[in-house]
């Protein structure tokens, strides 16, 4: 399913506030690879790896990572970043995925699912290509982030939106699709997986100051994504 949000736009400039952002740096890559825990020898799938940051962490960790992106230009990063001989895909998350059944260990969707207006099928082709008893570790947006930033709309509808965004600097917009939380949980768990954590986490408290908006440096907690651990039954029940 096409995504709205085009990141060919902007990918350079993604990639470079990416790289050092609060948001990204500090607070959602590391909870991602703190959910992770221990990935050496582990086969892994990195769903919209973007320039290939997360992958190039989770190399250095020991992991074997695939990745894949809808935007070639991010692949292409990424192929520069990790090597030409990087396992590296362009598609498309919400069609069919260019892997063969039971092939990784884990899967990490960093920051993706909240472009797509239907989780179920990207679900299931998720849950097809990992291995029994595969763990999809998961961020989105905090549901509670759209009627905050929002007001007046109504937290309970599937409602598509833009918000107006700055990488390195130079304006962008960003479409995501808000749901509700009870209709994240209804599409994990209907789709056979079994839900192990979700976490709010706070930032990195190590961050630079520099880095940190004044008034959150006081803060013990902070919300702007939603992160899930999550693992397939140890029984293949795809197969027939």
């Amino acid at each position: 399913m096409p995504q709205e949000s085009n990141y060919d736009d902007f990918a350079q400039d993604y990639a470079d506030e990416n790289e050092f952002s609060m948001l990204n740096a500090y607070y959602e890559r590391p909870a991602t690879l703190e959910l992770a825990g221990e990935v050496a020898g582990r086969n892994i799938l990195d769903i919209g790896c973007g320039a290939g940051p997360l992958s190039e962490q989770l190399m250095s960790r020991g992991a074997s990572v695939s990745g894949f992106d809808t935007s070639r230009a991010m692949v292409d990063l990424a192929r520069q970043r990790l090597g030409e001989d990087a396992d590296l895909k362009v598609a498309t998350l919400g069609e069919k995925l260019p892997y063969a059944d039971n092939s990784f260990d884990d899967a990490i969707a960093s920051l993706v699912f909240h472009y797509l207006p239907d989780w179920d099928y990207a679900l299931e082709e998720v849950r097809r290509v990992l291995k029994p008893g595969g763990r999809l570790i998961m961020s989105v947006n905090h549901p509670i982030l759209y009627p905050f930033n929002h007001r007046g709309k109504d937290y309970f509808q599937l409602t598509q939106y833009t918000d107006d965004v700055t990488f390195n600097g130079k304006p962008a917009q960003l479409t995501y699709w808000h749901r509700p939380l009870h209709e994240i949980m209804t599409a994990l768990i209907s789709a056979g997986f079994a839900i192990e954590r979700v976490w709010e986490p706070p930032y990195v408290k190590a961050a630079p100051a520099g880095v940190i908006p004044e008034a959150l440096r006081d803060r013990d907690a902070f919300l702007s994504f939603l992160f899930f651990s999550l693992h397939t039954s140890k029984v293949d029940t795809n197969t027939p």
